[in-house]
C-alpha cells in the first residue's frame, strides 16, 4: 500500500521573535511560501543593517516553490523579498498596495523587470496547482490591503491570518471579513495559524479613527510647529495626521526617505488623498510660520539614522527642533528598541521641545488583535489544530493556553520554533524534525559575509580596543631592527599612558628575542607569542583584553 502523502508547515522565520516572517507550506514536490520578511539587527550586531531568513532550505528546493504570497507590506513581511527573488525567481502575489510597496523595493535592487509580481484582491481565489490553492480574505491592519490567507491542501484547508485586528470603522476599505472567515469554520479549517502579538493585553484593540480624533484635538489647540513620528508604512497613521493638519489650514512636510517613498506610492495608487497644495517640499518649512506647518517623520523606534533622532541631536540638515515646537511620538516601541526611544525623548526634552508619547497620551493603537479578537477567531473558524505564530516565545505559549480556554485540546496545539517541521494529514498531526534556519546578516552591499566570529571581532573591538604592535626584523643579522612600535586605538591615549605603552614594548621585545633565539622559528608562532606576552602584561596592568594584533615584517 502507498505511503500516504503529508502535508509539511514549516516556519523559516518569524517565531520566537518579530520579524522576518516566512513560512513554507510542503507537499510531495510542491511548496508554496507565506511571506518573506527581514528584521532589524538586535543590539549586539553592530554595523549590520538588516536582519533575513537563511534560506538554505528553499535553494536546495527551489525546483519545488511554486510562488510567494504576501499577506501585506510591512518590513518583516515583505523585507527580505529582494534577497530571495535572486536566489529563487517564483511569482510574488500580493494586493495592490503590498505590490506597490514591493516594486518600489525591487527597483532599487533592479529586479522589476525580471520578477512576476501578480495583483489580486480580497475575495480572489489564486489556483496555484492540482495541489494548492490560495484564498484572499480581508483583514484590518495598520496597513491597508492586508489580507488572511486561506491555503486549501489535499489534507485540508489551512488559514494564516497575517497581521490583523477587527476594526470597525477603518480609514480606507472595510471591516474584517469575519462573514467569510466563519463561512470557512463551516467548511473545515484543518488549522489555524494566528498572530500573536498581542496575546497579553486584554479586550479589542482601538479603532484606528480614535488616534485621528486625537490628532484633530491636539492640532486645533496648539501654537507651534508640530512634528509628528510615526511607522512610514502605517498608511492609515499619515492619512490621518494630513486630514488633522489640513483641517487646522496646516501644511505638511515629509521627511525620512522611507516615508517620503510610501506617501508617493500611497497617493500615486489612490490609497491615501491630500487636499491640493495641502503638502510642501520639506526645503520650503522656512517660508511659513511655525503654527502653520505639521512635518511628518520617520525616528519613531530611535533608529540612529532616522530624521528624528538627527533633529533631536540637532543633526538634521532642514529641520531645527526648538523650544517652540510640538513633537508627538505616534508609535510604541518595539521590544528592544524602549532605550533608543527613551534617549531621543530625552534628547527632545534637554532642547525645550514639547514631547506627547504613548504614556502621556493616546497617541497610537495597535494593528494586532487583543485576547478578546483572538478568542473570535478561534470560535469562528473551529480548526482543529491551532499553530500560534508571529510572536515571542512567551507569546506563543500564551495563544497556546487561549486555545486551550476556546476547546482546543492541548495536543492538538503546537508552539513550534523556526526550522521545526510539522507534519499533517486530515486527522493528525506530529513534529517530524528539522530543516536549517537562521540568521543571514546584511551588511551593506555584504549579504551572509558577516558571521559569529566578525561580530565578536566587532564587539571586542567596541567594548576593548585595539593594539597593534609593528616589529621590523633584519632578514641578514636575524635580529630587530628597532624597538618595536605599539599603535593604540579604542584601548588607551598613547601620549597619556606612556609607562603602559613602554611595557608592551618590553613584552613584545622580549617575546621576539626568546624566538629569534631558537633555531626554526615561523613568523605564525612568534606572532602568537608575542600575542600572548602582551595579553598578559596588558591584563596583569589593566584587568582589560583589548584585541592585540601583532604585525612582523622583515627588511
Amino acid at each position: 500500500m502507498a505511503k500516504t502523502k503529508k502535508l509539511r508547515i514549516i516556519p523559516i522565520g518569524g517565531l520566537d521573535e518579530i520579524g522576518k516572517n516566512l513560512t513554507a507550506f510542503e507537499y510531495g514536490n510542491e511548496i508554496v511560501i507565506i511571506d518573506c520578511g527581514m528584521a532589524f539587527p538586535d543590539n549586539d550586531m553592530p554595523g549590520v543593517d538588516m536582519v533575513i531568513n537563511d534560506i538554505t532550505y528553499l535553494i536546495k528546493n527551489a525546483q519545488k516553490v511554486k510562488g510567494v504570497f504576501l499577506t501585506h507590506g510591512h518590513e518583516d513581511h515583505i523585507g527580505g523579498l529582494p534577497y530571495f527573488l535572486k536566489e529563487i525567481n517564483v511569482p510574488v502575489y500580493g494586493t495592490r498596495l503590498t505590490l506597490g510597496l514591493v516594486e518600489n523595493k525591487l527597483k532599487e535592487h533592479n529586479l522589476v523587470s525580471a520578477v512576476r509580481l501578480v495583483r489580486v484582491r480580497a475575495g480572489d481565489v489564486v489556483e496555484v496547482s492540482k495541489t494548492f490553492s490560495v484564498e484572499f480574505i480581508r483583514t484590518n491592519h495598520s496597513i491597508a490591503d492586508s489580507v488572511a490567507l486561506a491555503i486549501r491542501t489535499p489534507v485540508g484547508t489551512i488559514l494564516h491570518t497575517g497581521d490583523w485586528k477587527i476594526d470597525t470603522t477603518p480609514i480606507v476599505g472595510d471591516m474584517i471579513d469575519l462573514a467569510r472567515l466563519g463561512k470557512l469554520g463551516e467548511e473545515g479549517v484543518l488549522a489555524l495559524m494566528s498572530d500573536s502579538t498581542n496575546v497579553e493585553r486584554q479586550g479589542y484593540a482601538m479603532s484606528e479613527r480614535m488616534v485621528g480624533e486625537k490628532f484633530d484635538r491636539i492640532f486645533r489647540g496648539c501654537n507651534k510647529r508640530i512634528i509628528v513620528a510615526t511607522f512610514a508604512s502605517n498608511v492609515h497613521r499619515v492619512q490621518q495626521i494630513i486630514d488633522a493638519a489640513a483641517k487646522n489650514r496646516r501644511k505638511v512636510a515629509v521627511s525620512g526617505r522611507s516615508m517620503e517613498n510610501i506617501v508617493e506610492i500611497s497617493i500615486l495608487l489612490g490609497y491615501m488623498k491630500v487636499p491640493e497644495g495641502v503638502l510642501i517640499n520639506i526645503d520650503n518649512i522656512k517660508k511659513y510660520n511655525p503654527n502653520q506647518v505639521v512635518i511628518i517623520t520617520t525616528g519613531s523606534q530611535g533608529e540612529p539614522m532616522s530624521a528624528l533622532t538627527r533633529m533631536a541631536f540637532s543633526d538634521h540638515r532642514k529641520v531645527e527642533i526648538t523650544k517652540d515646537d510640538l513633537i508627538i511620538i505616534s508609535a510604541s516601541p518595539i521590544p528592544g528598541n524602549e532605550k533608543p526611544v527613551s534617549n531621543v525623548i530625552n534628547e527632545l526634552f534637554k532642547i525645550g521641545a514639547e514631547v506627547i508619547y504613548k504614556s502621556l497620551m493616546d497617541v497610537h493603537v495597535s494593528g494586532h488583535a487583543c485576547r478578546e479578537e483572538l478568542k473570535l477567531m478561534i470560535g469562528l473558524t473551529k480548526p482543529k489544530f491551532f499553530i500560534p505564530v508571529h510572536g515571542e516565545h512567551r507569546h506563543l505559549v500564551l495563544h497556546k493556553q487561549l486555545a486551550a480556554q476556546m476547546g482546543i485540546p492541548e495536543k492538538n496545539s503546537f508552539v513550534l520554533s523556526n526550522g521545526t517541521v510539522l507534519e499533517m494529514d486530515s486527522n493528525s498531526a506530529r513534529i517530524s524534525g528539522t530543516i536549517p534556519s537562521g540568521q543571514v546578516l546584511v551588511d551593506g552591499l555584504g549579504v551572509g559575509d558577516v558571521g559569529n566570529i566578525v561580530l565578536r571581532d566587532r564587539k571586542h573591538l567596541a567594548e576593548d580596543g585595539l593594539i597593534i604592535i609593528v616589529v621590523t626584523i633584519d632578514s641578514q643579522t636575524r635580529k630587530m631592527a628597532s624597538r618595536p612600535d605599539v599603535i593604540s586605538r579604542g584601548f588607551v591615549y598613547v601620549r597619556e599612558a606612556e609607562t603602559l605603552i613602554e611595557g608592551v614594548k618590553d613584552a613584545s621585545e622580549q617575546s621576539v628575542e626568546e624566538s629569534l633565539s631558537r633555531r626554526s622559528t615561523d613568523w605564525a608562532t612568534m606572532k602568537n607569542s608575542v600575542k600572548s606576552s602582551v595579553a598578559r602584561y596588558i591584563y596583569d596592568a589593566t584587568k582589560r583584553n583589548p584585541m592585540i594584533l601583532p604585525i612582523i615584517e622583515e627588511i
